[in-house]
């Protein structure tokens, strides 16, 4: 027999407009833990949430200049001290000719970073998470607006937040454990 314990609250909202006005009474009720669950994206939902931007853009662009900079040091460090070799007349130091891999290298290590930086900044791989406990969540990739509130948060009160969440405009709160 498992101990079921409290994950949060799941509160369904009718339409998006709906939805984004509840977002920012969430937010303004001073809840940091809260998601909102949409089938399709929702514009303003990022700013009625209080989300901050992104820092993977930060993350790609310094692992972009840093391939760049590799690729072009490999290349530089290889035809200058490692293997010089005068080969039809060039330079050693021939840069017109590292741009296309100083060029790969830059947008191989940006992909990758793109790719690893979303998988930590997104928590991923999470293979199951507590909202796929509930039957009425399955709506939310087809017709459903979902806010969920995790129970971690520092405001969240079992009473008060089902209140809340009706008293916003909820047409169903369901209670979800973490199993």
């Amino acid at each position: 027999m498992t101990k079921q314990t409290l994950y949060g609250f799941l509160a369904e909202f009718s339409t998006p407009g709906d939805l984004l006005q509840a977002a920012e009474k969430v937010r303004d009720a001073g809840y940091q833990k809260f998601d909102c669950h949409t089938p399709f994206p929702v514009h303003g939902l990022d700013d009625a949430m209080g989300m901050p931007r992104t820092k993977l853009g930060y993350v790609i662009g310094l692992f972009a200049l840093l391939g760049a900079i590799g690729g072009f040091w490999l290349q530089a460090w290889t035809s200058t001290v490692g293997y010089p070799m005068v080969i039809a007349g060039k330079p050693y130091f021939s840069w017109q000719a590292f741009i296309i891999v100083t060029f790969g290298l830059m947008v191989l290590a940006g992909a990758f970073s793109a790719l690893f930086g979303m998988f930590h900044f997104n928590r991923l791989p999470r293979l199951h998470h507590p909202l796929f406990n509930s039957e009425n969540f399955k709506r939310a990739t087809d017709d459903g607006f979902f806010i969920s509130i995790e129970a971690q948060d520092t405001r969240f009160n079992p009473a008060e937040t089902r209140t809340f969440l009706t008293k916003i405009g909820a047409k169903n709160v369901e209670a979800i454990s973490s199993e």
